[in-house]
C-alpha cells in the first residue's frame, strides 16, 4: 500500500475530465473554439467600471478579508433580489453563502449534506462535477435521464427531452437524501416547466428529500419561456438549496463568485464546510458584483436591465448558429435557455471517417475528428451522462454561441467550405 497514495474517497473520481482533455486538444490543434462555455466579449461596462472603482477605492477594508460566508454588500443585494422571486424575506446572514463560483457552492452543499450511504438522484444530462462530488462525500448517485420525446416535428427543441414520471418515481426510496436538478439545463438548454418541477417537488415532499437546484443560467431564458425557481413552489423553500452564479450572469466566469441560498438550517451546513475549506472569497470582486446587482435591482424588468438585454442579444446568435448548423447537415436542438446548442450530427456519419479515433463513444470520436479535420471544436455531450446512459448522447455535439458575431460567421464559413468539398 502506498503511504502517500490518493485517499480512498477520491479513488472513484480520478479519471481526467472532458475539460482537461479538450483544452489540451485545442492547444494541440488550435481550432476555432465553440466548445468552452464562456463568452469571448467583454462583460457589461457597468461591471468593469464597478471593479475599477473598487480597486482604486481608498477604503482599505475593500482590499482585505471580508466576512467569510459572504461580503455584506453582496449578500444584502442578493437577499433583496431573491426575496422578490421566492415570495419570502431571505436573511442575508443566515440564508445565503457566497463561495468560489457555483462550483464552490455546489461543493459546500453536497459535502454539507451527503453522508456515507446516502443516495442522490441526479437528472441527466448533468454537469460532471455532480457525480464526483457525491461520490467523494460518500454518497451513491442514482441517475434518471431526460428522455427524447419527439416523433413528429422536424424541428428539434430542448423541450423534447422530458422526465419519465414512472422512472423518476422509482428512483426515490428511504435512502434518498437529495436530488440535483439543473434548470436551464447544460447542455440541452431545457427550461423545466412548472409542472415538471412540481412533479419533482411532490416526490421530494413524499420521501422527505432535499433538492439541490442548480439555476446558474436563471437569467438566460428565451421568450416565451420563463424560469421557475424550485424554492418558490409550495412547501419547497424548506428543503431546497439554490445555486447561483455571477460568472454566468455577467459573463465573468474568471471572477469565480457564486452562491447558494435556502433555509437557515440547510445553509448552516454549507457555512461549516465553507469555513473549513474555502473560508472567504475575494473582497473586491464581491463588492463590484454587488454594485452591478444593485444597478439591475433598480431597473429590474426594464430594457436596460442586463438580465433582459443579454438574452435578447443571444437570441440572434442562437438563431444564426441553428441556421449554419442546419446548412451543414446537422439537426440543431433549439434551446429555451442557456448559451449552448446541441445538434444531432448522425446524418454526416456516411461522409466522414472516424476510424482514426479510439474513443468508446461516437460523440468523442466525432468531436475530435471535427477539431482535427475541419478546425472547429465542440464538446461531446456523453460527458454529461453516467456510464449506463452515455449512448443516449452519442449522436449529439455541444456548441457554445455566446461568442462574437465574427467568430460565429467564421465558424459558418469553415463549415460551408468543408461541406462544399463533399
Amino acid at each position: 500500500m502506498d503511504k502517500f497514495g490518493l485517499p480512498a474517497r477520491y479513488l472513484g473520481t480520478q479519471r481526467k475530465s472532458v475539460w482537461e482533455e479538450y483544452v489540451q486538444l485545442a492547444a494541440d490543434y488550435n481550432p476555432l473554439d465553440l466548445g468552452q462555455g464562456y463568452s469571448d466579449f467583454l462583460p457589461p461596462e457597468h461591471i468593469i467600471s464597478a471593479l475599477d472603482q473598487v480597486v482604486k477605492n481608498k477604503n482599505v477594508l475593500l482590499h482585505q478579508y471580508t466576512r467569510g460566508c459572504g461580503h455584506p454588500r453582496l449578500v444584502s443585494v442578493l437577499s433583496k433580489l431573491y426575496s422578490r422571486f421566492i415570495g419570502r424575506s431571505i436573511n442575508p446572514n443566515t440564508e445565503i453563502l457566497i463561495s468560489a463560483g457555483a462550483y464552490g457552492a455546489l461543493y459546500c452543499t453536497i459535502m454539507g449534506h451527503i453522508d456515507d450511504g446516502d443516495e442522490v438522484i441526479i437528472i441527466e444530462p448533468f454537469f460532471d462535477c455532480y457525480e464526483s462530488m457525491v461520490v467523494t462525500a460518500g454518497g451513491t448517485p442514482r441517475f434518471v435521464p431526460l428522455r427524447f420525446n419527439n416523433n413528429s416535428s422536424s424541428e428539434l427543441k430542448s423541450s423534447d427531452w422530458t422526465l419519465n414520471p414512472e422512472e423518476l418515481e422509482n428512483a426515490f426510496n428511504s435512502r434518498t437524501k437529495a436530488i440535483i436538478i439543473n434548470t436551464p439545463n447544460n447542455p440541452l438548454g431545457k427550461v423545466f416547466t412548472e409542472s415538471e418541477l412540481q412533479m419533482v417537488a411532490d416526490l421530494c415532499k413524499k420521501w422527505n428529500v432535499m433538492c439541490i437546484s442548480d439555476e446558474v443560467y436563471e437569467w438566460l431564458v428565451y421568450e416565451p419561456q420563463r424560469h421557475v425557481r424550485m424554492a418558490s413552489l409550495p412547501g419547497m423553500w424548506e428543503r431546497t438549496v439554490t445555486i447561483g452564479s455571477a460568472g454566468k450572469t455577467y459573463s465573468i466566469t474568471g471572477w469565480k463568485i457564486g452562491w447558494a441560498y435556502g433555509p437557515a438550517n440547510l445553509i448552516h451546513n454549507l457555512h461549516v464546510v465553507h469555513r473549513n475549506s474555502i473560508y472567504a472569497c475575494t473582497t473586491s470582486l464581491q463588492e463590484a458584483i454587488a454594485i452591478g446587482y444593485e444597478k439591475e435591482l433598480d431597473c429590474l424588468g426594464q430594457d436596460n436591465c442586463y438580465f433582459i438585454s443579454l438574452p435578447r442579444q443571444l437570441e440572434q446568435k442562437k438563431n444564426y448558429m441553428a441556421d449554419f448548423l442546419s446548412k451543414m447537415g446537422m439537426r440543431p436542438v433549439i434551446p429555451d435557455g442557456g448559451y449552448f446548442m446541441v445538434a444531432n450530427w448522425s446524418s454526416l456519419e456516411p461522409e466522414i471517417d472516424l476510424s482514426a479515433e479510439n474513443d468508446k463513444y461516437k460523440d468523442y470520436r466525432f468531436t475530435k475528428w471535427l477539431t482535427k479535420n475541419v478546425g472547429i471544436q465542440g464538446i461531446p455531450p456523453s460527458a454529461f451522462y453516467s456510464e449506463p446512459h452515455k449512448a443516449l448522447a452519442e449522436t449529439l455535439v455541444r456548441f457554445c454561441f455566446i461568442k462574437q458575431d465574427e467568430k460565429l460567421r467564421r465558424a459558418a464559413r469553415i463549415l460551408e467550405e468543408w461541406k462544399a468539398t463533399k
